[in-house]
């Protein structure tokens, strides 16, 4: 693990966060800047930069729990289909989105915008309750079936 890393620190459990499922290898937590509620990331607590880095099966690791996030959140948000991608924008640490898409545009390329020079703001935070809330329900779910 790296000691200034952001994702490093919450496996650690030295920051906060809004805990969806944890393993021995695996974290997953509320993105506290959701595209939708539910809005969840899969990070492994070992520190790999890149999704590319992390062995085979640990990425199939977030892939099937992705899966199964994705399963229920379907039928709690009322969701055709919920949008899985590994992601390092914001932080080099491997990560996956897991994403309750209620719009095609939730989870898009902007090779698909038209227009140019946009200006792209993070989506609000909600409240900790709200994301307490979330978390538990997902936990919930989660860990039912």
């Amino acid at each position: 693990m790296s000691d200034n890393c952001l994702f490093c620190r919450i496996a650690r459990h030295e920051i906060p966060a809004h805990v969806v499922h944890e393993d021995d290898r695996l974290l997953a937590f509320l993105d506290i800047h959701p595209v939708r509620p539910g809005h969840t990331l899969i990070i492994p607590k070992q520190h790999y930069p890149y999704y590319e880095d992390m062995p085979a099966d640990l990425a199939g690791s977030i892939l099937n729990l992705g899966q199964k996030l994705g399963r229920h959140m379907k039928r709690l948000y009322d969701v055709e289909r919920v949008g899985f991608a590994f992601t390092g924008i914001h932080v080099a640490h491997a990560h996956a989105h897991v994403i309750p898409m209620h719009h095609p545009q939730d989870v898009t390329s902007t090779q698909y915008i038209e227009q140019q020079n946009l200006t792209f703001t993070m989506p609000p935070q909600p409240a900790a309750e709200a994301l307490a809330e979330t978390a538990a329900q997902l936990r919930g779910e989660l860990h039912a079936s």
